[in-house]
């Protein structure tokens, strides 16, 4: 079911026609990627069930697992309080991360040792 009164109100204008999409795993909540998605990117993912990002080097719509097939199935999109990001739950159907990662966030910056 989509919330219409939700969709009308994501803001594209702050990131000159861009919203972040961070997308979590749906089962564990763990985090996959982050890409970015323009309102045309926004109503193909919501046609297809399937995450589809704009591709700020490739200029066009780019369906994550096109070309490798590993999907992002959605499950539950969710807008933040100011709706000029979204949280995309989704059910991977494979590596998310084009090294082959489960997720692209794999790269330890800093850790705090408890």
């Amino acid at each position: 079911m989509i919330n219409a009164s939700v969709l009308e109100q994501v803001n594209f204008d702050k990131l000159d026609g861009l919203v972040p999409a961070i997308v979590v795993d749906a089962s564990n909540k763990d985090v996959l990627m982050q890409g970015f998605m323009n309102a045309e990117a926004l109503e193909a993912t919501l046609e297809e069930g399937k995450v589809v990002f704009y591709s700020r080097t490739k200029k066009r719509l780019w369906m994550k697992g096109e070309s490798s097939e590993n999907y992002l199935h959605v499950v539950r999109i969710v807008a933040d309080c100011d709706f000029d990001s979204l949280l995309i739950e989704a059910n991977p159907a494979g590596p998310t991360c084009h090294t082959g990662a489960y997720s692209c966030f794999h790269n330890t910056l800093m850790e705090v040792e408890s």
